[in-house]
């Protein structure tokens, strides 16, 4: 009953994949800005990044190519992994259950999309940080009920990071690479030794 109810075929691969470019992604961000993580730097790193223009590269423009770049590949290799063990498992990778997931997935994701979006264009870019937390905690939530609950652990400390990160706005790139990088790679693992 629970093969077709819900999505078994996530891979804990994905999640580990998904982090590991995180952190790179957010290691090219420091090493654009020229800062260390947590090094008191005296600036928000969005603050220190309107100073910056690396390679004749305006900072939103390196900004947005490094996220779309780990997007792409955390997504490229999610579909990669879960669909090689939906075919080891024999299992269909598109189906009611896997519709089901996107669909309430998407629905937090697009809405916290539009969120930062306001939130850039208002010049709130210290909060931007903790809402993609926030609203990705929210889609992992919304989307437990249609795949592994571990997924549910998983969507409630992005929320409780996003949550803590409001009151440092000035380390919400450090927030958002232990959230997108360390808490996937960790739930990634575990996922993995648990299930395959």
């Amino acid at each position: 009953m629970e093969q077709s109810s819900r999505f078994i075929s996530l891979s804990g691969l994905s999640g580990v994949a998904a982090g590991i470019f995180a952190l790179l992604g957010a290691a090219a961000v420091y090493w654009y800005l020229g800062i260390i993580p947590f090094s008191g730097h005296k600036a928000a790193y969005y603050v220190t990044a309107e100073t910056i223009n690396r390679g004749g590269m305006h900072y939103l423009t390196f900004f947005l190519v490094d996220a779309a770049i780990v997007l792409v590949l955390a997504l490229g290799s999610g579909i990669f992994f879960t669909t090689r063990k939906a075919r080891k498992k024999g299992l269909k990778m598109w189906d009611a259950s896997s519709r089901r997931l996107l669909v309430n997935m998407a629905i937090p994701l697009v809405a916290g999309g539009i969120f930062c979006l306001g939130l850039l264009y208002h010049n709130f870019f210290g909060m931007v940080a903790p809402a993609t937390l926030v609203f990705y905690g929210l889609a992992c939530l919304n989307a437990s009920k249609y795949t592994l609950n571990d997924i549910r652990y998983l969507g409630i400390l992005e929320i409780i990071l996003g949550l803590i990160s409001l009151f440092f706005l000035g380390y919400g790139l450090e927030f958002w690479a232990f959230g997108f990088g360390v808490l996937h790679i960790v739930y990634g693992l575990k996922m993995y030794y648990k299930y395959e």
